[in-house]
């Protein structure tokens, strides 16, 4: 009887290591249109995070900061006439307002515009960090 389980035993234990050889590979068949989801994936992805790219952290230009709101208007056309290449922006957080230009991704492409902006307004113009806008098709384009 003993050596009838012992026979056994070791018949299961031939079997299951045997069964642990692997004589062939692993063969997968991929269906072609995982490739096309993957890249409408890609494209979603690319067309909802557009948004939140085209904002980022840089510099601007604070030319007026005022409560007299005429004072703020007039200097902003005065910038436009002086400077139509940037883009200003007129905020009013009670009681002043704010006007700002520029959308610089760097402190020194803010420095070439603060010097000239100084000649034309002597006092009160500082650069200061702020959320500027970015045009994200045409940064990918120039890296």
């Amino acid at each position: 009887m003993k050596n009838g389980i012992a026979i056994i035993a070791f018949l299961l234990i031939a079997g299951a290591a045997s069964a642990q050889q692997d004589s062939a590979g692993v063969v997968v068949h991929k269906d072609p249109r995982l490739d096309l989801l993957v890249k409408k994936q890609i494209e979603y992805n690319e067309v909802t995070t557009r948004e939140a790219r085209r904002f980022v952290q840089g510099y601007r230009i604070l030319v007026v900061n005022t409560n007299d709101r005429n004072k703020a208007s007039d200097a902003k056309t005065k910038m436009y006439q002086e400077f139509p290449e940037l883009r200003t922006y007129l905020e009013w957080k009670a009681p002043f307002y704010k006007l700002k230009v520029g959308d610089f991704k760097t402190r020194e492409e803010a420095d070439e515009y603060l010097e000239d902006i100084k000649r034309v307004f002597p006092t009160g113009v500082y650069v200061v960090r702020d959320i500027i806008e970015v045009n994200p098709d045409k940064s990918a384009e120039l890296q």
